[in-house]
């Protein structure tokens, strides 16, 4: 569990510490500044944990969720808030409160919905200056959407969806899109190309009925993790680095 305070450069030692009301020390310049800290989700759950990672670079900011089985400290998180720091992207990562106590199963809609807008609400706190977008991996993508679908976040740039959980495995008929009608902001789907989660053709086709600018970026041999088989002469963290330039670059043409 990740409660508390703490504020780290990463390669120049400890950073002054200082709280703010969302549990988050302040900013200090360095190459890439972590802040440890705690937010509340809702009014009737305990504080769960979060990290921000800013590079003194940074052109945006993305409130990155994790996927249904996954934490804040997931390798697959862990490594992506690297990669898009390197590419000037400063990320805010969080738990739910079901990830937050380390139990099976996931909060209730309502408690997720919950959880993203007081992410948001926290990150934009902890680094007011930059543009904002948020998503996240699998079920945070959806569940960010969805709260905008119903009107829940504003003032963002953009959504960022990776690995959209279009689908139950094997099951392209059973959709989870509906709601995506409804959202006003841009969005990016970054998916890959073999996510059983999410037929090719049937995200192509359901990302062209949306009315707001989207993009799609399909990442070659990769499936719902973005994990890659070895015949493909490339690694996870290649791909990686791949979505992540991706995302830089989209949010970039967001922003000017």
């Amino acid at each position: 569990m990740l409660v508390g305070l703490s504020t780290r450069r990463h390669n120049n030692g400890d950073a002054p510490r200082t709280a703010d009301r969302h549990g988050l020390g302040t900013l200090v310049t360095s190459p890439n500044t972590r802040r440890i800290g705690s937010f509340t989700p809702s009014t009737d759950r305990d504080r769960v944990s979060s990290i921000l990672l800013q590079p003194t670079d940074a052109h945006a900011l993305l409130v990155l969720g994790h996927g249904a089985g996954t934490r804040l400290d997931h390798p697959f998180m862990h490594g992506m808030a690297d990669a898009l720091g390197t590419e000037g992207i400063a990320t805010f990562r969080y738990n739910y409160p079901y990830s937050e106590a380390g139990r099976g199963g996931m909060d209730a809609e309502r408690v997720r919905l919950e959880t993203v807008c007081a992410a948001i609400d926290a990150a934009t706190s902890a680094a007011p200056h930059l543009p904002r977008f948020a998503g996240g991996h699998s079920m945070s993508g959806r569940m960010t959407t969805l709260a905008a679908a119903q009107g829940l976040i504003e003032n963002l740039h953009g959504l960022v969806a990776f690995a959209f959980p279009l689908h139950r495995a094997g099951h392209p008929d059973d959709t989870r899109a509906d709601h995506l009608i409804n959202v006003a902001f841009p969005i990016l789907f970054v998916s890959g190309a073999r996510d059983r989660l999410a037929d090719t053709n049937l995200l192509k086709d359901t990302i062209a009925s949306l009315n707001p600018p989207t993009a799609l970026e399909l990442i070659k041999d990769a499936d719902h993790g973005f994990q890659v088989p070895k015949r493909s002469g490339r690694t996870h963290q290649d791909i990686v680095k791949e979505v992540a330039r991706i995302t830089a670059d989209w949010t970039s043409a967001q922003t000017t």
